[in-house]
């Protein structure tokens, strides 16, 4: 194990100013940790951005490497993780104030990391990354609610997105309808009815708050990535019995809604978190994805770039300029 390695390294200039570049850290850099992994793959999401403009509900110490998901072998570590054995880690506090997955090296708690399952490559791992996996979390809770591909179509909103594509897919590979919403609707066009929807709409038709507590019930249940507004129409067009999952903030950190849906429908709000989701749960997911949630279309959702070509792709994130999943090759 070498003592330098590789990183993206985010650095305080002036009260709100801050740099990227890729450049050497050491090994003493990094934090006290039981856990030591040379990392191969991490992927790009909303939060690395954030996190590389030092938003202070994300990344509060500088220098710092973001990257909150991280795939590759164990150099070290304790009891169950053997070197060369291979392991994902995501969420808790990697790549927020902890180095993450932008560095060739990451040291952490051992419960913050699962095995990879039989049934996927490390690459496949962070093609899906923590969207993926908050996706996949999505869906299962919808099948979990007994949400059924004859009771209806399921919306998704912000279905360009890292969790929005995932979702897309998934659902259409267990024969559900998918209705996606997004902004992109003609250059996302063909993307997004590659990977399964069946129909596209424009976000526009979600955003207008029109006063009525109730509307025509129209889906079975839905996938929430941007909440705000949205969320709201998306939970009064529910169907009786169905379910919609909230995992986004992107149109507003809050919704209105009165309780109609819940008490006449019957309709459930789950909320999803990926972050301090118990290892137990992490490794059931994972192991989802490896197996009833696999999907063969995998390389046609994802980017690949190397370290050097995150920054690039961080301004585009901001600018709500992606589409898909971008992959993030340590080795390139």
């Amino acid at each position: 194990m070498s003592e330098k390695f590789r990183a993206l390294i985010i650095e305080k200039t002036e009260p709100k100013t801050f740099t990227r570049r890729v450049g050497e850290r050491t090994m003493a850099d990094l934090p006290e940790g039981e856990l030591v992994i040379k990392v191969q793959y991490s992927s790009l999401n909303y939060k690395d951005a954030l996190s590389a403009i030092g938003n202070p509900g994300v990344s509060r110490n500088f220098p710092h490497t973001p990257g909150i998901d991280a795939a590759g072998t164990v150099v070290s570590g304790p009891d169950g993780f053997n070197p060369g054995d291979e392991v994902i880690a995501i969420g808790f506090d990697l790549g927020m104030n902890t180095p993450g997955g932008y560095g060739e090296y990451v040291r952490i708690p051992a419960g913050w990391a699962v095995h990879k399952p039989a049934g996927l490559t490390l690459r496949e791992a962070m093609i899906m990354g923590t969207a993926g996996f908050t996706a996949a979390q999505s869906v299962d809770a919808l099948v979990t609610a007994g949400i059924k591909p004859e009771d209806g179509p399921i919306a998704i909103t912000g279905a360009t997105g890292g969790v929005g594509s995932v979702a897309v897919s998934i659902l259409s590979k267990l024969g559900y309808s998918v209705v996606a919403f997004t902004g992109k609707t003609e250059e996302a066009a063909d993307f997004l009815t590659s990977q399964g929807a069946t129909e596209i709409k424009h976000r526009s038709e979600l955003a207008e708050d029109n006063g009525r507590p109730m509307l025509r019930e129209t889906y079975a249940g839905g996938i929430d990535t941007v909440g705000g507004i949205p969320l709201s129409n998306l939970l009064k067009q529910t169907k009786y019995g169905g379910a919609v999952t909230c995992c986004g903030l992107v149109a507003g950190a809050s919704f209105e809604s009165s309780v109609f849906p819940f008490i006449l429908r019957g309709v459930s709000l789950l909320g999803i978190d990926s972050v301090e989701c118990p290892l137990s749960e992490k490794q059931r997911i994972w192991d989802k994805v490896a197996t009833d949630y696999k999907l063969d279309s995998l390389e046609a959702l994802s980017r690949e770039v190397g370290l050097e070509g995150v920054s690039d792709e961080i301004d585009k994130i901001l600018k709500g300029g992606q589409t898909g999943r971008v992959l993030v090759n340590l080795s390139l």
